[in-house]
């Protein structure tokens, strides 16, 4: 358990839809501490069961559990390390206001065609930052977001990395906390049926619907990642998790399972 005070908390333009979860930095290792549900848990299953796919280690952020004491309430959370080094971590939204005086989100969603949407958003952040493979970035981090049901990715989630010299760099894939169906709070309240409510979560990047997301940047990109899981892999992982109760740690399991199932082409 770390300790935290109001000097560690950290305010950032990661915006959420369903608001801000506290989070925090002491001593480069940034925590989050849970605000909906089992956020802290999603990060650490999702980053755990990354290193079971073809993405490289630095392509993603890697999440450790932690209980976090915090004005007198213990919160479930995650901890990671600061990746960023000298460089400096900026949404594509806040980019695009500091470039351009307008979000890239304004120019995404005046634009109906959801393949487009995607295309577009490739080549203008391409041709900002100078970044090569912007595209097959996308597509893996939509594949991911499909896979683990994040219905929480926006503009203000997808970041790059900067010097400060306007020269840029991708960032690795982090804030999965909203993936797995973790606000038990107001859209996925436990003692549901896990396939109900999998079947009504909606992704909100360019269409409201994973399956014609995830179709949209394979053909515009290819399929650029793979898994290669298994159910033992999946339950050694959440079974660590014990700080969270069995009911959760068995949604988890099953909707990860579930997830596999349907997109079985991408394991191997």
């Amino acid at each position: 358990m770390i300790r935290l005070f109001d000097d560690d908390i950290k305010t950032q333009d990661r915006q959420s839809s369903k608001g801000n979860q506290l989070k925090f930095e002491l001593d480069n290792i940034w925590y989050k501490a849970d605000y909906l549900g089992y956020e802290g848990l999603s990060e650490y299953v999702i980053s755990k069961l990354l290193s079971f796919s073809s993405l490289n280690a630095d392509e993603y952020v890697d999440y450790e559990l932690e209980q976090i004491e915090y004005n007198g309430t213990v919160y479930n959370g995650c901890k990671s390390r600061d990746f960023a080094n000298e460089w400096q971590l900026i949404t594509l939204e806040r980019l695009f206001k500091q470039v351009y005086g307008y979000g890239l989100n304004k120019i995404v969603y005046s634009i109906s065609d959801h393949s487009s949407r995607l295309e577009t958003m490739v080549k203008e952040v391409t041709r900002t930052t100078g970044i090569k493979d912007f595209g097959i970035y996308m597509c893996k981090m939509l594949t991911i977001d499909a896979l683990f049901l994040n219905e929480d990715r926006h503009t203000h989630n997808i970041a790059v990395m900067t010097n400060g010299k306007k020269q840029y760099r991708l960032a690795p894939i982090f804030d999965n906390g909203a993936a797995l169906m973790s606000d038990t709070t107001m859209d996925f309240p436990l003692g549901r049926d896990c396939l109900d409510l999998i079947s009504h979560v909606r992704s909100k990047t360019f269409t409201d619907d994973f399956y014609e997301q995830i179709s949209i940047a394979e053909k515009l990109y290819g399929i650029n990642i793979s898994f290669s899981f298994t159910y033992n892999d999946v339950k050694h992982i959440i079974d660590a998790a014990d700080q969270y109760p069995l009911e959760i740690r068995q949604r988890v399991l099953d909707t990860v399972m579930e997830m596999r199932r349907r997109y079985e082409y991408l394991f191997k």
